[in-house]
């Protein structure tokens, strides 16, 4: 194995059910099983489901939350400013009724209403979005999960406690939220490499596609596992030709290799083979991307 530094790698796709997960599980499960220390982030906050294929402690959890206001209606004078400066109409006013209520659901916690409130009737309160987790795991690994809250609208701050939780300093694998929205590129923004995981098909070469042009603009170098080979057909395979994209790692598509992931076990469970196919996937991607400079 190359000597290197830590690097970060998201493991994403366009959409759900290609098998990111199966592939950042395996992966990580390799490089714990070789000594290479290690943190695997499920930033699928909205169903994290990697801890399903591991045993492991809970060593920590805490609450993310957000400030939302709360408005004293003794205070206020309905002038509307707050509302005025409010880019998400998370407050709802009626100044002739005397009416005024904040949307929690809507806000973004960016605190523009209390700075606008020239006459103290706005202070704040924590509203909870959800929770990170962080297990520990056989030879002092860990695993940290974030969570979201039901009803939350965005699981964006979750995503990123969970990340800062995994630290600097080591291997951090992040199982990305599937899309290309917020979710996915706060997680692929720290990311030194990004690990695009689809299938042959035309819709997974339509996601893989709006998954790429995502992070041309984001300037983050990508490569691709091709899952479930023998569906489909060669369209995607050219699409990797003609855009330059390195082909990482084909996984075929075998009853065997969904039933091994559907009992929660590794595929070197099914095949010991499968460790080196990952080990070599880790190498691949340090000798061509070099180290972390992400510190956040």
């Amino acid at each position: 194995m190359t000597d290197h530094k830590p690097l970060k790698i998201a493991i994403a796709s366009g959409k759900g059910g290609t098998g990111k997960t199966l592939v950042a599980t395996n992966l990580f499960h390799t490089l714990i099983s070789n000594d290479i220390k290690t943190s695997l982030v499920d930033c699928d906050a909205e169903a994290p489901n990697a801890k399903l294929f591991f045993e492991g402690k809970l060593e920590k959890s805490f609450a993310v939350t957000q400030q939302v206001p709360v408005i004293d209606e003794n205070l206020c004078t309905y002038c509307g400013k707050c509302y005025e400066y409010c880019h998400y109409n998370a407050i709802f006013i009626l100044p002739p009724a005397r009416v005024i209520k904040v949307i929690e659901d809507l806000c973004h916690g960016c605190g523009a209403c209390t700075v606008a409130c020239k006459f103290g009737a706005i202070t704040e309160k924590p509203m909870p979005l959800g929770e990170v987790r962080r297990y520990a795991l056989e030879g002092s690994q860990s695993l940290v999960e974030s969570c979201m809250k039901t009803g939350v609208f965005s699981p964006v701050a979750v995503i990123k406690a969970g990340i800062k939780e995994a630290g600097n300093g080591q291997t951090v694998i992040m199982d990305a939220p599937p899309g290309t929205s917020c979710p996915f590129i706060q997680t692929v923004d720290r990311a030194d490499f990004v690990v695009l995981v689809t299938e042959p098909t035309p819709f997974g070469l339509s996601d893989l596609r709006q998954s790429v042009e995502t992070l041309k603009r984001m300037k983050k170098p990508c490569g691709v596992i091709v899952n479930r080979t023998g569906l489909g057909n060669h369209a995607l395979y050219d699409f990797l030709e003609q855009e330059d994209i390195p082909l990482l790692m084909e996984i075929p598509f075998e009853r065997n290799i969904a039933h091994t992931y559907a009992q929660g076990r590794k595929l070197k469970d099914l095949d010991p083979a499968w460790e080196t196919r990952f080990l070599n996937l880790f190498e691949k991607i340090i000798l061509e991307n070099g180290n972390s400079h992400h510190k956040r």
